[in-house]
């Protein structure tokens, strides 16, 4: 059995289509689908498609899945949101990948709804290319990768319960990487994402993310895993983007990205290490992405 959760917080106007892509599909084992939100005009919406509902507490996705992981009896989890929607047979791609016995955890392949002709939507693509071509590599290297909360899945029963002040779509699949399991990226696994238009959303959602990845040194020693997301890393691999840009307004794009992402590392050492400020689980809205 498959237990399939789609995380929600505020969303009833996508909810729907969330739910509709699921259910669409001819998945070929037997699941249970789960919506899980703090907020009534959510589950209201998800009741009117007869799935399983969840209402949690409102204290943030990772203290939802931490309660939710108590009660679900799939041999494998699929985990997605409320505000994307995954393609055509994205859950047959993922839990095939569990045949393999050492495999522990999948990711599918993020795609941005967000046309490029203007300079947050091709940063937008821009950024899912670069994650999708070293997610690409890695996988078929057999290394380490990191997973996507906008589309992942991991064995169920091995991991009884993850941080709260972590991604844990970074946390859990390090916990099984530490455990000996192998990470799948799943490139034909599709979740189409609506990204940030403006710059307070674009920082607030990187700034947040780049704290909740922070937070990984206090549960694992950082020299036994092999890390996507760093400073140096971006650095090192930067200039990879620039094979990206079609046109000169693109080119320029790109080099307008930089000292925006160095803004965010700054803050992320500024907040993390000056003021001793860490990420905590909450909800909290991106609104230009709904």
């Amino acid at each position: 059995m498959i237990s399939i959760i789609i995380t929600s917080f505020k969303e009833p106007l996508t909810i729907g289509k969330a739910i509709e892509s699921i259910l669409s599909q001819k998945i070929k084992e037997d699941y249970e689908l789960i919506v899980t939100a703090p907020d009534k005009e959510t589950l209201n919406v998800a009741k009117k498609y007869h799935v399983k509902l969840f209402k949690d507490p409102g204290k943030g996705k990772s203290y939802a899945l931490n309660l939710l992981l108590k009660e679900i009896k799939g041999e494998i989890i699929v985990l997605t949101d409320g505000d994307v929607y995954v393609s055509k047979n994205s859950i047959n791609e993922l839990i095939e990948q569990f045949k393999d016995s050492n495999v522990g955890c999948a990711t599918g392949q993020p795609i941005s709804l967000n046309p490029r002709k203007n300079m947050f939507g091709y940063w937008s693509n821009l950024l899912t290319n670069a994650a999708h071509k070293l997610r690409k590599q890695r996988n078929k290297k057999n290394q380490f990768l990191e997973c996507s909360g906008y589309l992942w899945a991991f064995r169920n029963k091995v991991i009884k319960k993850f941080p709260l002040d972590v991604g844990e779509d970074t946390i859990v699949p390090i916990m099984f990487y530490l455990k000996d399991y192998k990470i799948k990226y799943v490139k034909n696994a599709k979740v189409f994402v609506k990204f940030p238009i403006n710059l307070k959303d674009f920082l607030k959602q990187k700034i947040r993310a780049a704290g909740a990845h922070d937070n990984i040194k206090k549960y694992v020693n950082l020299r036994k895993i092999p890390r996507m997301k760093t400073f140096f890393n971006e650095i090192s691999g930067g200039f990879l983007l620039f094979l990206y840009p079609k046109n000169l307004k693109e080119f320029f794009w790109t080099f307008y990205l930089f000292p925006f992402r160095l803004y965010i590392w700054l803050n992320l050492f500024y907040n993390s290490n000056i003021r001793n400020k860490k990420y905590s689980d909450a909800w909290k809205r991106i609104e230009s992405t709904k």
